[in-house]
């Protein structure tokens, strides 16, 4: 029987638990036969209090070995105690197959496993990770990435495609289909985390505001000074500032860069446009700066869109 740890620290998110979790319990019904031991853990055991103030009981890891260890996902700050990092460093020795969900990725990072590799999670963080681990080569535009026996998974409900992608590796494709449709989701979903960014959900809360990003869209190819997104609002340069700022919480020039990139990542995955000729259709001057925009903002290069997109496409 494969045992499976689900490693848990206080102000963990109860979907990035209950997400894999309860796919791996749905083998049972999917398969006939239950291949799996699902344990709940964590440092000292007992019960540990998620981030929507509901507490669950865990086992102590003490001298416990499990084949898979998944660190799940949650509020950052309480999990990168010393106690949890040397915690998680034991465990991730002992086990055959490690994994994080949306935030556990920072967990996972400080025991080492993830240097010089690569490694996902919720969009929101991706630059965060990079920055504070600058051996692992995040992407944060993967619902989930595979390096060797470490796997990583991107925002909250990726966990459960993470799992799928588990049962299908450990139990076969037609019980990881099986399993997809007991939970009623899709078995692997299309796009990456691009269609989930934070300039796509941005809703200004004024008309000006509004109107000038869109005018911003339309004509990305264009020269986009602040006085010409000014003057589509219909404001003064020192009232849209100020305006923008507040409504959106980017300068102006900073939320183009933003749309820029999201635009050319889209186009990226969606064809076979050369890099060159897409950094001159969203409005970058040459390819080079499209790069640095990229890694800025992602922390992978306009390429490993287009490597994985292709990937994604050959499976």
């Amino acid at each position: 029987m494969h045992r499976i740890g689900f490693f848990v620290c206080r102000g963990h998110d109860n979907l990035d638990l209950a997400g894999p979790l309860s796919t791996f319990n749905q083998v049972a019904t999917a398969a006939g036969h239950m291949p799996y031991d699902l344990r709940v853990i964590s440092q000292s055991g007992g019960p540990v209090v998620s981030n929507a103030g509901l507490p669950i009981e865990t086992l102590p890891i003490g001298r416990r070995t499990f084949d898979t260890v998944v660190f799940v996902g949650g509020d950052i700050d309480p999990m990168q105690t010393s106690e949890n990092i040397a915690a998680a460093k034991k465990l991730g020795a002992r086990a055959l197959r490690v994994a994080s969900v949306c935030t556990g990725a920072f967990l996972l990072a400080e025991t080492g496993l993830l240097d010089g590799r690569r490694a996902t999670t919720h969009w929101r963080y991706a630059a965060q990770l990079q920055s504070l681990f600058p051996r692992t080569r995040v992407e944060g535009d993967s619902i989930y990435i595979t390096d060797g026996h470490i796997w990583t998974s991107a925002g909250i409900a990726s966990g459960i495609d993470l799992a799928l992608a588990m049962i299908e590796k450990d139990v076969g494709l037609e019980v990881a289909r099986a399993v997809s449709r007991l939970l009623v989701v899709p078995f692997r979903r299309p796009g990456g985390q691009s269609q989930f960014s934070a300039m796509s959900q941005m809703e200004p809360e004024s008309d000006r505001i509004r109107i000038a990003l869109n005018f911003a869209r339309e004509h990305l190819a264009e020269a986009l000074p602040v006085d010409r997104l000014a003057d589509a609002a219909r404001l003064s340069l020192r009232q849209f500032g100020r305006a923008f700022r507040r409504e959106t919480g980017e300068t102006p020039a900073k939320a183009i860069e933003r749309l820029r990139v999201e635009s050319a990542r889209l186009r990226l995955q969606d064809g076979s446009e050369p890099i060159e000729q897409i950094a001159l259709a969203v409005g970058f001057a040459d390819p080079e700066r499209m790069r640095r925009a990229f890694i800025k903002l992602h922390g992978h290069p306009p390429q490993s869109i287009r490597r994985e997109s292709r990937l994604n496409g050959e499976r």
